[in-house]
């Protein structure tokens, strides 16, 4: 089922219309979401793969900006781009700059560790006297595993990057992550094995963000969003990428 776009267009999607380019912000180092393919130089995922339906689905041409988390606020603020789409988690600390879209996406956490490590062979055997658990700071996961892990040792690094170093090098023994990442050291690496915690942690919606106040255009990405679940096409961008465990289509 199609929507009407005059009856949902927006001051935003009219300017976007009329200069024919849809400016979306995307994060190039988010497997399965927004990822540069090193080997390719393309873009690839299910937001990648969204964006172009958006896009089509306006009738203008699109452009993507490279972004990131850290510039998320600035470059929503500043029309750098009309979208951010790169999965962004809804949380309310960010919502007194952003507006986000309904759900689309919904990870808990995950532990990423190698297949070697003699002393973790699932989530149940993390929590354990002398294991090394790292975090990213800023995340958040850091305060949930700083209250949920109670005998081993929680380690915080500053970078995505980090928390692989430490597992890689054995001065950690998991690193915690969300699903998406999680799927992407599993296929990238000869190393890495994905631990599910048996009961949710913590799970965190997934949306689209559009400049703070921006209602109308707010609404104009929803009627997009529930377009892409009733036609299907949003299930079948998830199973493409390997998201399908993690799909919101309600």
């Amino acid at each position: 089922m199609l929507i009407n776009q005059s009856a949902a267009s927006s001051l935003r999607g009219e300017k976007v219309r009329e200069l024919g380019e849809l400016k979306v912000c995307y994060w190039p180092d988010y497997f399965a979401i927004s990822y540069k393919n090193p080997r390719t130089g393309r873009l690839e995922g299910i937001d990648i793969d969204m964006a172009r339906e958006l896009s089509t689905f306006m009738g203008v041409t699109l452009r993507f900006v490279e972004s990131s988390f850290s510039s998320l606020v600035e470059n929503l603020s500043n029309d750098a781009c009309d979208i951010a789409m790169h999965a962004v988690g809804i949380r309310d600390d960010r919502k007194t700059y952003m507006e986000f879209s309904s759900p689309y996406l919904k990870s808990d956490i995950y532990a990423v560790s190698t297949k070697d490590n003699q002393y973790i062979t699932s989530w149940e055997e993390i929590d354990e006297y002398g294991n090394i658990v790292v975090v990213q700071r800023g995340t958040f996961m850091e305060p949930v595993l700083k209250g949920y892990i109670k005998n081993a040792k929680v380690t915080v690094v500053d970078s995505f990057k980090a928390r692989e170093q430490e597992v890689l090098s054995g001065r950690a023994d998991v690193f915690m992550a969300d699903y998406p990442y999680g799927k992407r050291m599993t296929q990238l690496t000869s190393w890495a094995v994905l631990f599910k915690p048996q009961e949710s942690l913590a799970p965190t919606e997934y949306a689209y963000a559009v400049p703070k106040g921006e209602l109308d255009w707010l609404q104009e990405i929803n009627d997009f969003l529930l377009t892409m679940k009733q036609t299907g096409k949003l299930t079948e961008f998830a199973e493409k990428h390997g998201l399908s465990e993690i799909v919101v289509n309600d």
